[in-house]
């Protein structure tokens, strides 16, 4: 499904339900307060919330404890996600004696999940609303009718669809997220994605570049182009290098553009010459590996071999310039063996990343993985995740050896107070360093010369140019 803006009865419907809200609350100064979990898909649905919100007449509360609505966006991916969900909405029901026109929100991925999202609004009868990752464009009619003492439960099961004309309350900074597509086809058996964010669709590219266009005259510097996997964007005949190369040519006053996450199986020659072409593009990729074993690869539907994987490695080595990559791990996959495991080591300590996630599977009700026979004991998943970490805490800082005298720039992001105060700032290629200066100089480029390293950051100081 392609992009497109509201109908004109969806519009008139939106346009009415925001008008009422702004007259309901005329003169009450109503704060929100947005509580978001997991991607950075899920940061930037947020900051659309926040968008709507504003247009509804709401400010952004100082706290919690002083909001008039607050919302929990919702994650699904980790574990005791559910857990950690029921919990923090059960702490609500205090503030909601205390404030009683309090209006109380949960939506997002784990939402999407209709039996879940039935059993939170069974439960915690103070919820106002409860809705999925496809009704954000239907939120002001929400608002309103929750506005009306009329509790809210809304979760449509389809693919979605992506709606360019919502408004984003983005978050302050120097940096921010433009989507460029939404859902997955991929269906790895462990993960719940492509079953709470529908199938794939991609944005049309003139939307894209609007976009950016448009944060850009707004100041910021850096770009991070979003979707589960950007490898398989596909609109009006381009595909994802096609556009990274006509959003450098087009937007020429962006100075950063990053991406994430790409998928191993669609990382193509012609994306790998394009971050080894483009000035602007980073040469940092997040590309997650997941395993290390060719059978438990197979296990998790991923559809490329370690072989395929360290073969793109070499490419991106060769062709980027002091490229980094990151990564996705999980150990203890269904029927994984000591073996399956000591590959996934091995292949960890080829690739020498500057970062990788790590985490101990977590069955995901829904998915394959969760049924399949050979569940790992928990005793066994905690020692194996504790030594991968350990080869990473080997690898990590092995990897920034090279960096000592290294010059290059850095966009500086903002100050670390423990101890004595450093402003942090990352390269290009990711890696942040740490460096003494001015805190008048967060938000500029700095050229730095490495000094030293730590696990997986550098140090160094300020070159004048």
């Amino acid at each position: 499904m392609q992009d497109r803006i509201l109908s004109d009865n969806e519009s008139m419907e939106r346009q009415s339900a925001i008008e009422a809200v702004r007259k309901r609350i005329a003169g009450l100064e109503l704060g929100y307060h947005i509580e978001t979990y997991g991607c950075q898909m899920n940061e930037h649905d947020s900051e659309k919330l926040a968008g709507m919100l504003r247009e509804c007449g709401y400010h952004k509360a100082e706290s919690k404890d002083k909001a008039d609505l607050i919302l929990f966006n919702t994650c699904c991916v980790r574990e005791h996600a559910e857990k950690r969900t029921f919990g923090n909405v059960g702490f609500i029901k205090e503030l909601k004696q205390e404030n009683p026109r309090l209006i109380l929100g949960v939506c997002g991925c784990m939402m999407q999940q209709k039996e879940v999202a039935k059993k939170l609004f069974e439960r915690f009868p103070f919820v106002d609303m409860v809705f999925g990752t496809h009704e954000l464009k239907h939120f002001p009619q929400m608002l309103l009718k929750a506005l009306d003492d009329k509790r809210v439960f809304q979760v449509t099961e389809s693919d979605g669809e992506v709606i360019e004309d919502l408004p984003v309350e983005r978050i302050e900074g120097f940096s921010t997220f433009v989507n460029i597509m939404y859902g997955c086809n991929n269906f790895c058996t462990y993960c719940i994605v492509p079953y709470v964010r529908g199938r794939e669709r991609s944005r049309k590219p003139d939307d894209i570049i609007a976009e950016v266009k448009q944060v850009v005259s707004e100041g910021y510097k850096e770009v991070t182009l979003l979707g589960q996997n950007v490898n398989s964007y596909s609109s009006d005949g381009l595909d994802f290098h096609a556009l990274l190369r006509r959003v450098c040519a087009e937007v020429p006053e962006l100075r950063r553009l990053r991406f994430m996450t790409s998928h191993p199986k669609d990382l193509s020659d012609a994306l790998i010459d394009a971050m080894a072409e483009l000035d602007s593009l980073c040469k940092h990729i997040h590309l997650p590996v997941q395993a290390g074993s060719d059978r438990v690869l197979k296990a998790m539907n991923r559809k490329y071999t370690s072989e395929d994987y360290l073969t793109l490695v070499s490419k991106l080595r060769a062709k980027v310039p002091n490229v980094e990559i990151t990564t996705d791990i999980i150990v203890g996959f269904p029927g994984e063996t000591e073996e399956d495991f000591e590959a996934t080591c091995a292949l960890v300590k080829k690739v020498g990343y500057s970062n990788a996630y790590t985490f101990a599977y977590s069955p995901r009700g829904g998915t394959i993985a969760a049924k399949m026979e050979d569940q790992i004991p928990e005793d066994i998943k905690k020692r194996r995740l504790n030594k991968l970490n350990a080869v990473l805490a080997e690898t990590i800082p092995s990897n920034n050896e090279k960096y000592i005298g290294f010059e290059g720039e850095i966009l500086v992001e903002g100050v670390d107070h423990r101890g004595a105060p450093l402003l942090f700032g990352k390269l290009p290629n990711f890696k942040m360093v740490y460096v003494e200066g001015d805190e008048r100089l967060i938000g500029t480029f700095v050229q730095v010369k490495v000094e030293g390293y730590r696990f997986n950051s550098l140090f160094g100081h300020i070159i004048e140019r």
